[in-house]
């Protein structure tokens, strides 16, 4: 990294370009030929990229950044406070540093953070930027993760790993042993030095493969950032043996929606019912979490279906998800459909429903939008139903 690029004229350019086409901006002649041209279009590119994700980061002064997709494949600011919220004690050693962002919110919860990258202009970049932003606790480590645990052989309160998928795995089922560090490989190392390890993984990762990888889990956090599932967090406990507890968060610019459940091979069933007045859509978190039982146990909600999804009641609760009033609910027949929804403005969404949302707007010529919303599902009679609604939540 060429530190040049810091000069006060070249980050006002790079302000001032915030957001710009950089397919056209490449195609200038570079106003500061001192400085490759490349090097600060990609400043544009990745700071435009941490505008709102990483909102201390774009604000503060004479911050470098890497590479477009670093920024890109970073926890956001509002998803690293969350995982500073399941952490505490004295000391962290995080094994995949990358950026930092996940460190830099540890360190306030956490007197001492170990950040260990083994690319080094990365971690450069990630050690000046931490100057910039004042923080002394944090330190920078360069070189195989691993081998420096091993080198500070010191006890660590928590131990933090997001692992990448390797090359080679491309194409295959998203399992945690096709990743680097292979954790479920090195898992009985890593207890040597800390009783704790949180684990950060993409949402691709089905919760049952995980369990069957990993032991001693004692808590999954299902992470949604306005209702879209951004990150899977794994709290491993040494020699925990008890159930596995499901916790599930939305994250919204005003409120974190949460519920969470105790995992169980066998959960009560669910009471099932046809619609009534309102009907619940869960967030995107609990859709991934599959505790459909529990969500109608919880609430005291009756389910349409067993695969649907769905939740329906009387009376208005609150819940973490969307809801809707019922205006009608219509069979799934040609006549009905033609005089409630043929050639208007609505909003579609299916669940367990064999036609795809495409397929409907295109056979009854629906336009997307407007105030109106349509559930195509299926009832609790295997009866294929629609929900004509208007937006309660």
């Amino acid at each position: 990294m060429d530190y040049n690029i810091l000069n006060p004229e070249i980050q006002q350019f790079i302000n001032a370009n915030i957001d710009a086409n950089i397919a056209k901006l490449a195609l200038q002649k570079n106003p500061f030929p001192e400085i490759d041209w490349i090097s600060i279009l990609n400043q544009i590119e990745a700071k435009t990229k941490a505008k709102d994700k990483l909102p201390t980061w774009f604000t503060a002064k004479n911050i470098l950044f890497p590479s477009k997709i670093s920024v890109e494949q970073t926890s956001s600011e509002r998803t690293a406070s969350y995982k500073s919220e399941i952490i505490s004690g004295e000391s962290l050693i995080d094994l995949t540093g990358g950026f930092g962002v996940d460190d830099f919110y540890f360190s306030k919860k956490i007197k001492k953070v170990a950040h260990c990258e083994i690319n080094s202009d990365l971690s450069t970049i990630v050690k000046h930027n931490f100057d910039q932003l004042n923080v002394t606790n944090i330190h920078c480590h360069i070189g195989d993760s691993l081998a420096i645990l091993a080198e500070l052989n010191t006890n660590w309160d928590w131990i933090y790993i997001d692992p990448s998928r390797r090359n080679d795995a491309k194409g295959k089922v998203f399992m945690l042993k096709d990743c680097l560090p292979n954790v479920p490989e090195n898992l009985a190392l890593l207890f040597q030095y800390s009783n704790n390890i949180l684990i950060k993984t993409a949402p691709l990762l089905d919760i049952t493969a995980g369990l069957s990888e990993l032991a001693n889990v004692k808590a999954i956090h299902i992470v949604a950032l306005e209702n879209e599932v951004k990150e899977l967090l794994w709290e491993l406990q040494k020699e925990y043996s008890g159930k596995t507890t499901i916790k599930t968060v939305n994250i919204t610019k005003n409120k974190q929606d949460a519920f969470e459940f105790v995992s169980d091979e066998n959960p009560a069933n669910a009471e099932y019912g046809l619609p009534e007045q309102y009907v619940y859509e869960p967030n995107s978190a609990i859709m991934k979490s599959g505790g459909f039982e529990e969500v109608s146990r919880f609430y005291k909600l009756k389910k349409l279906h067993k695969h649907s999804h769905l939740y329906t009641n009387s009376e208005i609760i609150d819940f973490p998800g969307r809801i809707f009033e019922i205006e009608n609910v219509i069979k799934y027949q040609k006549t009905e459909l033609k005089n409630h929804i043929e050639g208007k403005k609505i909003n579609i969404t299916t669940r367990n429903f064999p036609d795809t949302v495409e397929a409907i707007r295109k056979k009854w010529k629906v336009k997307d939008g407007g105030n109106q919303y349509c559930f195509f599902t299926t009832d609790e009679n295997d009866n294929k139903i629609v929900l004509i609604c208007k937006k309660f939540k």
